[in-house]
């Protein structure tokens, strides 16, 4: 049994509104009261005066397949990657995080299908020992025809908890031509000129059959209640037709157009935390920034750096005219909702006591005390001047 917690003296931001001097009692893993009239034998957690929200839930990390291959075909063991990156989310913030998979065949290091495959099943059997709720993400590159039967006896086995269709073709998505996804490849992944050549030739060959790939593999997840996203959308088009396959989330839309597509379509958005902090996209489409100022961002995730998405969320209120609850939602409750999981994402009796309490150290945000299913897995003592 989870042993209890009493969080007093704090700010509390629900998913409304700022609860002042507020205190959070948790029990056997969930928030049992707030502001408690009276409070059993619990262990009391002073806050003074600190601020309180749920745990953050992060759709796209691209972090774990760094952690494996920080280096170009330089790799470490997979238990061990999965370790460091369920310390580095936790530490963080993040709660319960998709870690993002790619399967592209030999396009990108580790995005091999089999290697990819296999960190899946690294991170399900880690997950027992895990100081938070790590899930799966596997993006599906719709120009690989090898990827899919690796997807399917994944769907098969429980071990997916998000999919993506993502097309890395040039000329469309994110690479507008395929000078830009050249520049990426050969800088991100050493490819020579004649690697990149090749691989470019055999993506547009196996176009043919994209679409029966994609209906195929949508159709199995969602009969099993994984949630669906595409990557990348750039027209209206695009975001009408996967709509209408079953697609329920759209991953970093390229611009405005794409956005709008989906918001009216009912789809929920996710732009990048780091696109906030830099105040622009590392490849040339629409700033996180205005999408959230023109109402057409759902959601914000880590992408390829965890530590963004805390500090994004209280950097919003200061650049833009959204509140702090708002803003919370777009890394907690919103995307709770986008991924179907109702037990979390906010702070409400009853709800899973996945709760960081903020600290503001020479002006940056950092997380303090991290509760995970009502249990602490992490606390940081700052060294105050």
């Amino acid at each position: 049994m989870n042993r209890s917690y009493c969080l007093s003296n704090a700010r509390i931001v629900l998913k409304d509104q700022i609860l002042e001097n507020g205190s959070l009692l948790i029990e056997n893993g969930i928030i049992s009261a707030i502001n408690p009239a009276y409070v059993p034998e619990a262990e009391n957690i002073d806050l003074q005066g600190g601020i309180v929200i749920p745990g953050l839930i992060d759709l796209h990390c691209d972090a774990l397949e760094k952690e494996v291959e920080p280096r170009p075909k330089v790799h470490f063991p997979l238990n061990f990657a999965c370790a460091q990156a369920d310390k580095r989310n936790a530490s963080n913030g993040i709660t319960t995080v998709f870690h993002a998979i790619s399967f592209a065949n030999d396009e990108f290091g580790v995005r091999n299908n089999a290697f990819a495959s296999s960190i899946v099943h690294e991170m399900r059997k880690w997950n027992a020992s895990a100081l938070v709720d790590n899930r799966i993400h596997c993006r599906y590159e719709v120009t690989d025809p090898t990827a899919l039967n690796y997807l399917l006896e994944l769907i098969e086995r429980d071990a997916i908890d998000l999919v993506s269709i993502m097309d890395h073709s040039p000329g469309q998505g994110q690479f507008k031509d395929v000078a830009a996804f050249k520049d990426y490849l050969a800088r991100s992944y050493k490819k020579t000129e004649a690697e990149l050549d090749e691989l470019i030739a055999n993506k547009l060959a196996q176009s043919e059959g994209t679409m029966d790939r994609i209906r195929t593999l949508i159709e199995k997840a969602a009969a099993r209640n994984i949630a669906i996203a595409s990557h990348d959308d750039d027209t209206a088009d695009k975001v009408h037709l996967l709509h209408g396959l079953g697609v329920k989330i759209s991953e970093f839309p390229i611009n405005l157009e794409a956005a709008q597509a989906a918001k009216a379509k009912g789809i929920s958005t996710i732009f990048g935390a780091p696109n906030i902090l830099r105040g622009k996209s590392q490849s040339g489409s629409m700033r996180a920034l205005d999408a959230v100022v023109a109402n057409v961002a759902d959601c914000l995730c880590s992408d390829y750096h965890p530590a963004s998405l805390l500090t994004a969320a209280f950097r919003l209120p200061e650049i833009s005219s959204i509140s702090l609850p708002e803003a919370i939602r777009l890394v907690t409750y919103n995307p709770a909702q986008a991924a179907g999981l109702a037990d979390r994402g906010e702070i409400a009796i009853g709800k899973r006591a996945d709760l960081v309490c903020v600290s503001n150290i020479q002006e940056q945000v950092q997380a303090q005390y991290v509760f995970s299913a009502g249990k602490p897995v992490y606390q940081a003592e700052f060294c105050y001047a």
